[in-house]
């Protein structure tokens, strides 16, 4: 990218800045609504696909760690393609070609699972841009397949009244090829600002340390060009919610992104769009945007709307060709544990390179779709009730936490609450179909109205209820099933 183009967009949104409402201070950003779309939507779709997607193999890593020794990585790059100084990662980059990709065939599956959302990653930390930029040669447009990808999806979104939003990965390129500055590898003798590989520093911490974020020194050019490249993305696809990875929260990183926010804030005033920022840790300040929990869950309800980010499969964000895949009922209950937490799941799928969906991510989206069918009244456009569930088990609060086992019984509710209805939802239908629900017995402290009506949602022979002094009991017959199975109580 020549300097001219980055000193031109850095004017431009200082100007954005300076005659908008939000200025780059957290006293100016602080309190920015959350969407009420968002609130309404629950569920969105991600999609982690990019050149690492070639390769297949490990994660969406593969890129970070074909260039460390004594790494699984290392060993099949090497004796799959050689050495990495004649084979390095962007070699790759002809071989991602996507030729089968049908971003209409795409958007319709997702439509099916009940997403409101679609997020694709702008680019990832291996810095190939899954757009058509204008500030960098290394982009889908230019390279590989020669298209604009996330331009097509973006159409297809929005032909089919779902929101259009995306992420962006790139600030962690700044170290994560590092490794090739220690192994003879494909690394030109001199990096100059525009090349694939640049900046590619040694990464500046020590065992991926997510709490070393203090004290760092970032090189100035990169951080700008960070700012460009993702007010590029803002400009060109306005997106309505921006997702960033976890490094933004470093020091150095701080004054880029509060003018990122205030530039993209400013923006979507003039468009007339409600947007907002999905961040982790304490990237950006209280309610400044929307905090995301990586594959992690609350343990309880959280006063302010988050999200859960997660995957499809357990180990890995892209297609490798040993995904761990997890099961519907797992995908299911966590949905359902989110939502009644006052959240929304992004729920992610890996494409393969040649553009096509693999077999077992479909699979899995149609039977959340079936699902979202029958229960969908008790997800979307919901709120929280006064207390998230009931029952002994507990979902384990942090990152990182929803890849863990969570054997829900028979004895696992979780709420949600619209229009007079109270959404008790069955965490494991019990084999003789009867569940017990204790928080809404004649004698429980939690609920004191009155029950009008019971139903069980999909059940083919309907249900009988039961108001006693411990519990609500609710039958149905037929209910073979190993999902979740929501229950409305209508209440007065």
């Amino acid at each position: 990218m020549r300097r001219d183009k980055l000193e031109k967009y850095l004017k431009k949104i200082d100007e954005v800045i300076e005659r908008g409402p939000y200025k780059d201070t957290w006293d100016s950003l602080a309190f920015h609504k959350v969407p009420d779309w968002y609130r309404n939507a629950k569920l969105g779709i991600f999609i982690h696909w990019g050149v690492f997607s070639v390769p297949a193999f490990g994660n969406e890593w593969y890129p970070r760690w074909m260039y460390k020794k004594d790494t699984s990585e290392y060993r099949h790059h090497i004796e799959t393609y050689g050495s990495l100084k004649e084979f390095g990662y962007k070699e790759f980059v002809p071989m991602f070609k996507a030729e089968n990709y049908n971003p209409e065939e795409w958007v319709k599956l997702f439509k099916r699972a009940g997403a409101k959302f679609i997020m694709p990653v702008a680019e990832h930390h291996d810095g190939f841009q899954m757009y058509d930029s204008e500030l960098s040669e290394w982009c889908a447009a230019k390279k590989g397949p020669c298209k604009d990808m996330m331009g097509m999806l973006k159409n297809e979104v929005e032909k089919n009244d779902l929101v259009f939003t995306a992420s962006s990965h790139r600030i962690e390129h700044y170290w994560f090829m590092g490794g090739m500055r220690e192994t003879e590898s494909d690394i030109p003798e001199k990096l100059e600002y525009g090349d694939f590989y640049w900046p590619s520093y040694i990464e500046p911490f020590e065992n991926y340390n997510q709490e070393q974020i203090q004290g760092f020194e970032v090189e100035t050019l990169f951080m700008q060009d960070w700012l460009v490249r993702t007010c590029e993305i803002v400009d060109k696809y306005r997106p309505r919610i921006v997702y960033f990875d976890w490094w933004i929260q470093v020091e150095a990183a701080k004054p880029y992104l509060k003018k990122f926010i205030a530039y993209y804030y400013n923006r979507a005033l003039e468009w007339g769009e409600e947007v907002t920022v999905n961040y982790k840790n304490d990237a950006l300040m209280y309610q400044c945007g929307v905090r995301d929990i990586e594959r992690g869950q609350l343990s309880d309800i959280s006063p302010d709307y988050w999200q859960n980010d997660t995957s499809v499969a357990k180990n890995s964000w892209c297609f490798t060709e040993n995904n761990d895949y997890k099961k519907p009922e797992e995908i299911i209950s966590c949905l359902i544990d989110v939502v009644s937490k006052n959240g929304s799941l992004l729920l992610n799928v890996g494409p393969k390179a040649d553009g096509t969906l693999p077999e077992k991510d479909i699979e899995l989206l149609n039977a959340l779709g079936e699902w979202m069918d029958i229960n969908g009244e008790g997800i979307y456009e919901t709120s929280f009730w006064k207390k998230s569930g009931e029952g002994p088990t507990v979902t384990e609060e942090g990152h990182f936490t929803d890849v863990l086992e969570h054997s829900f019984t028979s004895e696992d509710f979780r709420f949600t609450y619209k229009n007079g209805c109270i959404f008790a939802f069955s965490m494991k239908w019990p084999e003789d179909g009867v569940v017990r629900i204790k928080t809404f017995g004649k004698k429980s402290k939690n609920f004191k109205g009155v029950i009008r009506n019971v139903e069980v949602l999909g059940a083919p022979q309907g249900c009988e209820f039961q108001l006693c002094d411990e519990y609500l009991s609710v039958s149905a017959k037929g209910m073979n099933t190993t999902l979740p199975v929501g229950i409305k109580i209508i209440v007065d």
